[in-house]
């Protein structure tokens, strides 16, 4: 039934969006009549593709989904890039209704067709600016977080985290090597990868993900799940990256030593994880029993997670999820579900650091939100 809800909402948008798509750029545009049944028909092609090609990953292999993939994904980012300049191109067409500019039948045909070769030109040349964001180089972002119960002998540790990954149709083996490349550039103390790593199975993805048996850290590679890797096969995933040296923490904690000086390191389950067997978020289990005096530094895929974990004494939380938006103006649509959206925020007694993410979901794109690999340094308040 949940699933039936997803692909009805997900259908309808898709129509009413490909739907004015359509109303704009081809019928009110007055193009020739062959010329319009092409595009007509290339319009119908990329909607059905964009709404099919997510339920069917799972059941075709990769090197019949990847292309497909490639085709529905960019689409469905230009799409979008699409619709936003045609809301600011109706703002223009308003203005020039008002002004009686349009009047004449000859300069409103005109005036159409140049709004919709205008809207065009601009999602284009958004996408393709997206699309080289998206798969260029990763930003490294440097955050130092001052966290008042941390050893003065640790200050200086560094964590080095990536998130929202989602090696998958679009993205694999080699970008996955480029990242890894980077994070052993950065020679971290601990590396967190704080989920959504995968979008597919350990069958299909295996190969791709296996660069991250790469990965070295004096205190660890640490990993705690997202929401897409429970649409993945959540419980052989854990299996996987527990087969690459990747300690996955689910609602536990570990001890981060040097020398005398501790804190702690917990990571738990995904905010949703409470609708699959045997998952769930518990942060009460994490931090049962630990020294209060200790820091405590919380690993959790949603930034939403904050809220609960303050009242638990984490002086930190590592957070994803939310992509930053990922394509502008999407990031004040993520505001209205996700309080933190990107970056460093203060919540009473507790630090939280929201990732925009190291790959992408869906588009290939990024406009607005760069992909970034952080690096946080932990110091003494």
């Amino acid at each position: 039934m949940r699933f039936a809800l997803v692909a009805l909402v997900a259908g309808t948008l898709t129509f009413l969006m490909h739907r004015y798509a359509w109303a704009r750029l081809i019928r009110d545009a007055q193009l020739p009549a062959p010329v319009a049944r092409v595009a007509t028909a290339v319009l119908v092609a990329l909607a059905l593709l964009m709404w099919l090609v997510m339920p069917l990953q799972r059941a075709l292999p990769r090197s019949i989904l990847s292309p497909l993939a490639w085709v529905a994904f960019t689409w469905m980012g230009l799409v979008f890039l699409v619709f936003v300049a045609l809301l600011a191109t109706d703002l223009v067409r308003l203005g020039l209704h008002v002004g009686g500019v349009d009047a004449d039948p000859t300069r409103r045909r005109f005036m159409l067709r140049f709004l919709a070769a205008t809207t065009a030109l601009v999602a284009a040349g958004a996408g393709g600016f997206g699309l080289f964001s998206a798969l260029g180089a990763i930003r490294i972002e440097r955050v130092k977080v001052p966290l008042r119960r941390l050893p003065a002998s640790m200050a200086g540790l560094s964590i080095v985290q990536i998130t929202d990954v989602h090696i998958g149709p679009t993205l694999g083996r080699g970008f996955l090597d480029r990242v890894v490349d980077q994070i052993l550039a950065l020679s971290p103390d601990i590396v967190v990868i704080t989920g959504d790593l995968v979008d597919g199975t350990v069958e299909q993805l295996r190969e791709h993900v296996a660069p991250l048996g790469r990965l070295r850290a004096p205190h660890g590679v640490y990993f705690v799940t997202g929401n897409h890797e429970y649409y993945s096969g959540v419980d052989a995933w854990i299996e996987e990256l527990g087969r690459l040296g990747v300690r996955v923490l689910r609602n536990e904690r570990v001890e981060i030593r040097k020398g005398d000086a501790v804190f702690d390191l917990a990571g738990i389950d995904d905010h949703s994880a409470h609708q699959f067997p045997g998952h769930g978020a518990d942060l009460a289990r994490a931090v049962r029993g630990r020294d209060p005096a200790r820091e405590l530094v919380l690993l959790a895929h949603q930034p939403r997670q904050l809220i609960e974990a303050a009242g638990f004494g984490v002086g930190l939380q590592i957070s994803g999820h939310t992509h930053g938006g990922q394509i502008f103006p999407w990031r004040y649509l993520v505001a209205l579900q996700q309080k933190f959206v990107a970056g460093l925020y203060r919540h009473e007694e507790a630090w939280l650091y929201v990732s925009r993410g190291t790959g992408y979901w869906g588009p290939p794109m990024r406009v607005g939100s760069p992909a970034e690999i952080t690096r946080i340094e932990l110091s003494t308040a």
